[in-house]
């Protein structure tokens, strides 16, 4: 008795061990890996952001692994690894979306956005989502929402009062390499000068360029206003990546799945948003206190001149209307 009663335990036993292995291979099979890329290092107040979306999923089933600083991916290459099915999600800058979709060119273009919250609007109106369908018919992507890191700003060494882009013919602004960046450079009026971002302080120092066009951030965070007298608050281009994913993951989704996700990410990204956007009026008063010049031109100038520039440059690429629509938003 004792040994059949025994070996029915053992066989039980087994039995139960089975199943629970069964329901936990289940369950981690039921999980999703996010493997997620970024051009941004771990120090990046985007970061934070990112973490704090991923410990909202968790419990969703989404297992969040990202790859900060281009460190699976290098910048450039990530939407044609989302398109092989080698990567789930990342931080993707629109340009590279304009480089296989031209009409996206004018998300990238010079005096669009007004601010932030012009941002935001624009890709929660009806010509955002156009937008956002163009994306996700042409390239398998889906855009869960722009994510803001600070507006670029003329930095200049000579201590000329600019008020119109008339104002700055002939100065040299370091711009990056590459026909986007030199073109923008036209946009505002400037002689674009390409020079590598590790070389900007020493070019300014020396003279070899007479500015340079960055968010306050990042100026501060580069020491460029050691080297300069005043910063001219252009504010020409509103730096924002787009936080996506596959189409194939999103469409796997319930809506009810898909309106939490949305949820987590817009709420992580709103706060970091919130700090950033304090933290640039810091550095402005930073800058004034050091004694720098620190001032806003003619706005209406500038959007004017840049946006004639865009439209005959590459408005044939553009969704008819679309410029106008953002424009009255």
């Amino acid at each position: 008795m004792n040994s059949t009663f025994s070996r029915r335990a053992t066989l039980a036993a087994g039995a139960s061990a089975l199943a629970l292995g069964a329901l936990s291979t289940a369950f981690a099979q039921s999980r999703t890996k996010l493997r997620f890329s970024s051009a941004f290092t771990e120090q990046d107040l985007r970061t934070e952001a990112y973490k704090n979306f991923a410990a909202s999923i968790k419990n969703d089933g989404y297992d969040f692994e990202p790859y900060w600083g281009n460190t699976l991916f290098k910048q450039g290459t990530e939407l044609v690894a989302l398109q092989r099915g080698n990567l789930e999600m990342c931080n993707l800058a629109p340009a590279d979306i304009s480089k296989q979709i031209p009409a996206w060119s004018l998300m990238t273009s010079a005096y669009l956005f007004r601010d932030v919250d012009h941002l935001k609007k624009t890709f929660k109106s009806d010509v955002g989502r156009e937008f956002i369908k163009m994306a996700r018919d042409q390239l398998g992507i889906q855009i869960i929402t722009p994510v803001y890191f600070g507006s670029r700003n003329v930095n200049l060494k000579p201590a000329k009062e600019i008020k119109t882009p008339a104002d700055l013919a002939g100065i040299k602004l370091r711009m990056p390499p590459g026909e986007y960046w030199q073109f923008l450079g036209e946009s505002i009026g400037v002689n674009p000068t390409p020079v590598a971002y590790a070389e900007v302080y020493t070019a300014l120092q020396s003279g070899a360029i007479d500015g340079q066009d960055n968010p306050l951030v990042a100026s501060r965070l580069m020491k460029f206003n050691e080297v300069t007298t005043q910063f001219v608050l252009t504010g020409h281009v509103l730096g924002y990546d787009v936080m996506v994913m596959t189409t194939k993951l999103w469409d796997a989704m319930t809506p009810a799945q898909q309106a939490k996700f949305q949820s987590a990410a817009e709420k992580s990204i709103d706060d970091y948003t919130a700090k950033f956007v304090a933290q640039e009026k810091e550095v402005l008063e930073y800058f004034k206190k050091e004694g720098k010049k620190v001032y806003t031109p003619d706005l209406a100038a500038f959007r004017t001149y840049a946006q004639k520039k865009y439209v005959d440059k590459y408005g044939s690429e553009w969704p008819k209307g679309a410029l106008e629509r953002i424009n009255a938003l």
